[in-house]
């Protein structure tokens, strides 16, 4: 329980702290192009159970009718705005709301949707055993996945049969080692990785 107190209390400490943030980059994006300001997608969660996670929209509206996977610089659905959201990882930054809420953790394995659960084996569905999260060892491993996937002849078949089971492995390792301290050292490679 003591990783369910650190989440509610940084996610909170987070959204109050990133407050005029939210509100700056929300005024951008409507701005931007027409279209909410959060893009609210059904994720797989702890349990396997559905939940709604919330990000700042990056893309064009109805741009997800025509695929979930997004490729790096030659993805005309994704904004002007959207690129520069998505490289720093700000568009992330609403899911503060689902950890505080208890949809997620802080620190944890990426959701899935539920496509691309449907192809996990029973080893990789272990990773449902615990909360999803905004960052975790795959994501820091992987930040240059839209890149990868843009380089990419067939970019679906490319996450599904390299990048996707690379992270699942990765998140099992994770789950086995799971603590506070592992979480608080990822947190921090994570925000080093960004800045760099």
């Amino acid at each position: 329980m003591l990783k369910r107190l650190f989440d509610i209390v940084f996610s909170l400490f987070g959204i109050i702290f990133l407050l005029p943030l939210f509100l700056v980059l929300s005024l951008l994006i409507a701005i931007g192009s027409k279209g909410g300001v959060v893009y609210v997608q059904r994720r797989v969660g702890k349990d396997n159970q559905d939940f709604s996670l919330f990000k700042f929209r990056t893309m064009f509206v109805n741009s997800d009718k025509k695929g979930l996977l997004t490729v790096g610089g030659r993805d005309n659905r994704i904004t002007p705005l959207g690129y520069f959201l998505r490289k720093y990882k700000l568009d992330e930054l609403p899911q503060l709301f689902n950890v505080f809420a208890g949809h997620m953790s802080l620190v944890g394995p990426r959701p899935e949707v539920r496509k691309y659960v449907a192809l996990y084996n029973e080893e990789q569905k272990k990773v449902l055993s615990v909360r999803p999260g905004i960052t975790d060892y795959a994501s820091i491993e992987y930040m240059d996945e839209n890149e990868i996937l843009g380089a990419s002849e067939d970019p679906e078949k490319t996450y599904t049969e390299e990048i996707m089971p690379s992270k699942l492995a990765i998140n099992l390792r994770y789950i086995e080692e799971k603590s506070l301290f592992t979480d608080i050292g990822i947190i921090v490679k994570t925000l080093k990785k960004i800045i760099r």
